[in-house]
């Protein structure tokens, strides 16, 4: 499920995020996008706070990536749009999966890691593409 999870969920998180860079690209971006990451993480700590380790690793792997996915993709503006949602969940999809297992288990683990980032990766490619016109769901 772990994997499921990395293509679905986080590959949409990474994407809808570029969506709301977006639509809040004028209008107080950087204090949204911050309340969106400390929001996002404080309800990952919320949720599974009782797994102390792992609560922390999800807190800190979803607030590093959101932060580089933020930037990326503000650094990429002016380029196509897939081409910046992609580029920035790379790097997002990148930073998450190696902070999360590290910190959780506190060990380096690549066969992990590169799993979960080609999940993420290829979910978030695949978000891109169902929500590529107005960022509304259409049949491929």
């Amino acid at each position: 499920m772990v994997i499921v999870n990395a293509f679905l969920f986080i590959g949409l998180d990474l994407t809808a995020r570029d969506g709301l860079h977006e639509k809040w690209q004028r209008q107080n971006l950087i204090s949204k996008m911050g309340l969106l990451i400390v929001a996002g993480s404080a309800i990952s700590w919320v949720l599974n706070h009782n797994a102390g380790r792992i609560a922390i690793a999800s807190f800190v792997a979803f607030a590093c990536a959101g932060i580089i996915d933020t930037i990326v993709y503000h650094v990429l503006y002016r380029h196509p749009r897939l081409l910046k949602v992609n580029g920035s969940n790379v790097l997002g999809a990148a930073v998450d999966s190696l902070i999360f297992p590290t910190l959780a288990f506190g060990v380096l683990m690549p066969d992990i890691i590169l799993g979960q980032f080609a999940a993420k990766v290829i979910g978030g490619f695949a978000w891109s593409l169902l929500l590529r016109n107005g960022w509304r769901v259409e049949v491929l």
